[in-house]
């Protein structure tokens, strides 16, 4: 019985040790992510309002033109 429980030491400690830094591992908090950056996305300011009337607008209005 104590060869057994001898052989089965080192089994038992490699499990305990395993198991610790797995528990460690999972609790842990994230860090920052590598690939964040300071600015995703960036506006244009007034593209739509300087634009002019769309294509298919003026065409609407043209046929309303001559239509009356």
């Amino acid at each position: 019985m104590a060869i057994v429980a001898l052989l089965l030491l080192p089994v038992v400690t490699m499990l305990l040790y395993g198991m610790d830094r797995t528990e460690d591992w999972l609790t842990r908090e994230p860090g920052p992510p590598r690939h964040a950056r300071a600015r995703h996305l960036r506006l244009i300011r007034g593209r739509r309002q300087d634009a002019p009337e769309a294509p298919a607008a003026q065409g609407a209005a043209e046929a309303e033109a001559e239509a009356a």
